[in-house]
């Protein structure tokens, strides 16, 4: 079964290496580092200007385990178990980031950096990028921010508003927003627009019954 590393295990490495004999076997495993990397820190060629950290006084080793690992080189350190068990702190999923108190007037210029370069991106995906509102969103695309004439562009990346990984994952890996379908009036059959174009470009003729009486006419004046 994997053990944890120790507290800062480059920093220990070094303490290690500085004020023990052990191996550097033993060093390695214990602070979850290669061999060759810890051979490394001991020739001066890695770690250069890392202050070594005393397992001792973090709690981690005892001075006991240490004398007795320096005399037999099979001998494995393990991690002390903590006194005080310390909880660890997860990250919440759901409601909107938290944005500091300094950097709160410089959201909006955040989300018109990104309504204008970034159009296809969802308000939802905004609210979780500079951690907004989605009425605030709509009153800066609509132009009815109280602020509106003084907001300036300005990269959210760049005001520290959100990562760049987080930024690059909502354009990626999120479904592009789709563009509402346009609704397309409805046309007569092509059968009756033929119809009607043909009858239109026909010329005009008089009809056979207006025709006949002004032929007869014309026969009774000749006899």
């Amino acid at each position: 079964m994997a053990t944890a590393a120790p507290l800062m295990p480059k920093a220990t490495a070094v303490w290690l290496l500085d004020n023990t004999a052990l191996s550097f076997d033993q060093i390695a495993e214990f602070c979850k580092l290669h061999p060759l990397e810890v051979k490394a820190i001991a020739d001066g060629d890695a770690a250069q200007g890392i202050k070594g950290l005393d397992p001792i006084v973090t709690g981690q080793l005892t001075r006991e385990q240490i004398a007795e690992a320096e005399k037999n080189p099979e001998s494995r350190l393990k991690l002390t178990e903590p006194k005080v068990a310390i909880p660890t702190a997860e990250r919440s999923k759901k409601g909107p980031r938290y944005t500091p108190v300094s950097r709160r007037q410089d959201r909006p210029n955040a989300i018109l950096w990104l309504v204008r370069n970034h159009p296809e991106l969802k308000d939802s995906a905004i609210m979780r990028l500079v951690g907004t509102t989605k009425s605030t969103i709509a009153s800066i695309r609509d132009r009815t921010h109280w602020n509106s004439a003084n907001l300036t562009p300005m990269d959210p990346v760049t005001l520290g508003l959100a990562s760049q990984i987080d930024l690059d994952l909502e354009l990626c890996c999120r479904p592009p927003r789709q563009p509402r379908a346009r609704k397309r009036k409805s046309r007569p059959p092509r059968s009756r627009r033929r119809s009607r174009e043909n009858s239109m470009s026909a010329p005009f003729s008089p009809s056979s019954s207006s025709s006949a009486p002004k032929a007869r006419k014309t026969a009774s004046n000749r006899g």
